[in-house]
């Protein structure tokens, strides 16, 4: 009997795993030699696409517990990547805000993985990236979305 279309392989497991470890080494190297971890790296990003915004908001965007997060800002805020201030709406709540040094060194990361994304991508012909892109927009979708749709995040 063939397999039944819905089920996965292994050897289409170990291709997705193969390709995630890649694109963690890309991240990774994204910011190496600079001074932030991957962890705080990612609250950056997120604050760099949200705007100001909780220490909360920050937490279920990252899927993170809240006391990863103050550690997370406790460093950032020390380094003088990101501030903390009053909410204009709710003057006993904080926000989070990157200063102009989290901005830049957002870009700095985003390049640098433009850069390297682009030169494997520059590898494949223009007909294999169609494919790629396509498939991983699809994975893409799939992952952001619950399983059971009645259950948030």
């Amino acid at each position: 009997m063939g397999r039944k279309p819905t089920e996965t392989t292994a050897r289409e497991l170990a291709t997705i795993q193969l390709a995630t470890s890649d694109l963690v080494g890309v991240a990774l190297r994204s910011v190496e030699d600079l001074e932030v971890s991957l962890p705080q790296f990612r609250l950056l990003r997120v604050l760099d696409e949200l705007g100001a915004a909780s220490a909360t908001r920050c937490a279920q965007v990252l899927g993170v517990g809240g006391s990863s997060i103050t550690r997370l800002v406790d460093r950032l805020d020390a380094s003088g990547h990101l501030v903390r201030r009053p909410d204009a709406g709710n003057r006993s709540a904080v926000v989070l805000a990157l200063t102009a040094e989290g901005r830049r060194l957002v870009k700095k990361v985003e390049a640098r993985r433009r850069r390297e994304l682009g030169n494997a991508l520059a590898r494949l012909g223009p007909e294999e990236r169609a494919q790629c892109i396509v498939a991983l927009e699809r994975l893409h979708e799939v992952l952001e979305a619950p399983e059971d749709p009645r259950i948030p995040y």
